[in-house]
């Protein structure tokens, strides 16, 4: 499924003790997976280590966008680019060698992506919109889900999309999206919108990526 419209639903909020069956419930009606991969260094918490995303990546129905808050990025991405991920995004606070680190993801046929915490400028990293095939904007300290949207984050998103201009970059938002807020993001320029508790925690998942790809869809 691909359209101007993209979401991903990240299982950080899934019940992991079923894990593939509650991605199956999502897989029909989604973009891509979102995977999100904590180290417990570069931010507080742990999720999953190499390889059990490597199982989740090579199971999984639909594309996988994994999206790693980790220490030594710059290995590490190369790492999950060769494991399969459509998409591998990396945050730009933890990277050595940005340029290099985006080359080589897409060398190995992955779209790579930066990622930007909500206290790091867009601006101070435009030099790598050439390269990149899109940009995450966080709408909440990364490390935890749940947490409440940051509504002062649209001010980047719409910078972001004014420095992106006419090149086919997308911009992805993460953290906090929801019925409520899912609109607010794509006025201000998103077109990738990561929604973790909002859709793992209806009763009805997959009806709940329908209706923000609907909310999103009509701006």
């Amino acid at each position: 499924m691909s359209s101007e419209i993209r979401i991903t639903p990240s299982i950080l909020n899934a019940d992991f003790s079923r894990l593939q069956e509650e991605i199956e419930k999502i897989s029909p009606v989604s973009d891509l997976l979102h995977l999100d991969i904590m180290d417990n260094v570069f931010v507080p918490n742990f999720t999953f280590d190499f390889q059990k995303a490597s199982e989740i990546i090579s199971q999984s129905p639909i594309p996988v966008d994994s999206h790693l808050m980790v220490a030594n990025v710059d290995e590490i991405a190369i790492q999950y680019a060769e494991a399969g991920s459509s998409s591998v995004t990396f945050h730009v606070e933890a990277a050595q060698n940005i340029s290099k680190t985006i080359r080589s993801v897409k060398q190995l046929g992955a779209r790579a992506s930066i990622a930007l915490k909500p206290g790091t400028q867009i601006e101070e990293y435009s030099e790598f919109l050439d390269l990149v095939d899109m940009v995450l904007i966080m709408t909440v300290e990364p490390g935890f889900g749940g947490q409440k949207f940051m509504t002062d984050m649209m001010k980047k998103v719409s910078m972001t999309k004014h420095l992106i201009g006419d090149r086919p970059i997308w911009i992805q938002v993460d953290g906090g999206i929801s019925l409520e807020t899912i609109e607010i993001a794509r006025e201000a320029g998103a077109d990738t919108f990561v929604a973790g508790s909002a859709v793992f925690n209806s009763p009805e998942p997959a009806l709940m990526v329908e209706k923000l790809r609907a909310l999103a869809s009509s701006h």
